[in-house]
């Protein structure tokens, strides 16, 4: 199930640092924009059958890329 993890992560825009595999268990190090964590942790749990479990802590703020940025702020607009 890493490759589906993997796969999740990606898909939340997370820049994976490194991976960590020894015979027992796998360590993701990565970068995840908080707004794209919520929900993680169901999904995590579904992935990997309940097996994995994960820790987060806050890194630094980052500017957001310029695609999105045009796109949050002409969602502003409409409203």
């Amino acid at each position: 199930f890493l490759g589906d993890i993997i796969g999740d992560l990606n898909s939340r825009r997370a820049r994976i640092d490194s991976i960590e595999t020894n015979k027992d268990s796998s360590v993701i190090c990565c970068f995840v924009p908080l707004a794209r964590t919520f929900g993680f942790v169901s999904d995590l749990r579904s992935l990997s059958q309940g097996r994995a479990t994960y820790a987060m802590e806050f890194y630094r703020y980052e500017e957001l890329p310029h695609s999105l940025g045009e796109q949050i702020a002409a969602g502003a607009r409409i409203r």
